[in-house]
């Protein structure tokens, strides 16, 4: 009986047997189109953490940065030891809005805790695409003494300000320990396939 409306006529004409079905037809129904919708809502990505409470915090570029990196996406060394890792994500402003041709500077250690300060080993820059996305190709960095194990970098939309921050792993073991250690800057880290990735969005305030 879909779609009767429940009048006192109504009522009369379908007896007590008969409205207690309904009613349970009814409710079954109202129950399956609300668990469908929230299994849909959580079956739909996050939108991207944006505003301006969101933006990536800033923090300290340490005393071994070095300027005119060269511009390149992979910084992997031949010959180099150090477990493989591609970073990946956008550059979006509070708005959420992917920025493009934005800079992404990055520079870290090496297999061994040590930074190099007389070439660019593990040094590299690159610009987003026309989404707002930058890809790093490298190797997970050493542990610098300490400190616990994180990446420099510095992002810059165009003719905006300069961001400098640091990016970390989770459930590495020195992270409560560090001094400068921001949960607001962990990666997400999965090699469930067998090669190590990361990401991280960085969000920009922009004007």
């Amino acid at each position: 009986m879909p779609n009767t409306r429940l009048n006192r006529r109504t009522l009369l004409k379908i007896g007590p047997a008969t409205l207690v079905s309904f009613l349970s037809a009814t409710c079954s129904r109202s129950l399956l189109t609300k668990n469908t919708t929230h299994q849909t809502a959580q079956a739909l990505s996050p939108t991207p953490a944006c505003g301006h409470d969101a933006t990536t915090p800033s923090q300290t570029a340490g005393p071994f940065y070095t300027p005119d990196s060269p511009e390149r996406q992979s910084l992997l060394e031949p010959g180099l030891p150090g477990t493989p890792v591609l970073i990946t994500g956008q550059v979006l402003s509070s708005q959420c809005v992917p920025v493009a041709g934005a800079l992404v500077d990055c520079w870290h250690t090496n297999n061994q805790g040590e930074y190099d300060n007389r070439g660019y080993t593990f040094r590299g820059h690159q610009f987003t695409d026309t989404d707002g996305r930058y890809r790093i190709e490298t190797i997970v960095p050493g542990i610098y003494p300490g400190r616990t194990r994180h990446f420099h970098i510095k992002v810059q939309a165009p003719n905006q300000p300069i961001l400098t921050t640091q990016l970390y792993f989770p459930g590495e073991p020195a992270n409560q320990g560090d001094f400068l250690f921001n949960p607001a800057l962990l990666m997400a880290v999965d090699d469930s396939d067998g090669r190590k990735k990361a990401a991280f969005n960085f969000v920009l305030e922009t004007t």
